[in-house]
């Protein structure tokens, strides 16, 4: 087995790498990080991961970091999932980008503040959400238009915003069932062969 994924069932940008793998049906070892204990902050592990975050995916001796970098990495080596032609690389890069941008930090930081995980003023916790109810519309309006984000099948762009938007309604902030658009989307993704769940990661490092 040549795949290694470093990470923590906690971490999202560690599932989309694990669900990607899933997706294509290829085994990996899996490497617990002990986030808490700052095994991530480590000059062993930064020697692998030189930002010192989760994940670092593993092929050979070749290391890789930055979940978006590492599912356009496998999308491209197996040939799935990564778009047909130069156009729609471009979208499914579009998508990606504006994930890492105007979604995520609306989502994440909703729910890190509704777990007690982050600490903020009302006003800011309440721009947040905004911002993550925006990312939300987006996302319905486009949807009620299109089966998948990019093109006519699932692609990397739907794995990497889907391991965003499934973690918006932890904590109560954001209430699903208001974009049915999405949810529809979503459960188009979980239905496909290889899919897992979160919390169906590994919980300790395997063999």
């Amino acid at each position: 087995m040549s795949y290694t994924l470093h990470g923590h069932f906690m971490s999202g940008p560690t599932y989309k790498v694990a669900l990607l793998l899933n997706l294509l049906g290829e085994k990996f070892k899996f490497e617990l990080l002990d986030l808490r204990g700052g095994e991530h902050k480590k000059p062993d592990y930064l020697a692998k991961n030189r930002f010192g975050q989760a994940p670092c995916f593993q092929d050979g001796d070749e290391h890789f970091n930055q979940s978006a970098s590492i599912l356009q990495y496998l999308a491209e080596k197996h040939g799935k999932f990564g778009g047909r032609n130069a156009a729609e690389h471009a979208h499914i890069r579009e998508w990606m980008y504006w994930e890492f941008d105007r979604l995520a930090p609306g989502v994440f930081r909703s729910r890190g503040y509704a777990l007690g995980i982050r600490k903020g003023e009302p006003a800011v916790i309440e721009s947040y959400k905004a911002d993550g109810a925006a990312g939300l519309t987006v996302l319905e309006d486009w949807l009620g238009k299109h089966e998948w984000l990019v093109g006519n099948g699932p692609t990397i762009a739907d794995v990497d915003v889907y391991g965003v938007v499934h973690l918006a309604p932890e904590g109560g902030v954001f209430d699903l069932s208001k974009y049915p658009n999405v949810t529809a989307w979503m459960k188009r993704l979980e239905a496909m062969p290889g899919y897992i769940a979160r919390d169906g990661m590994p919980k300790e490092s395997t063999n």
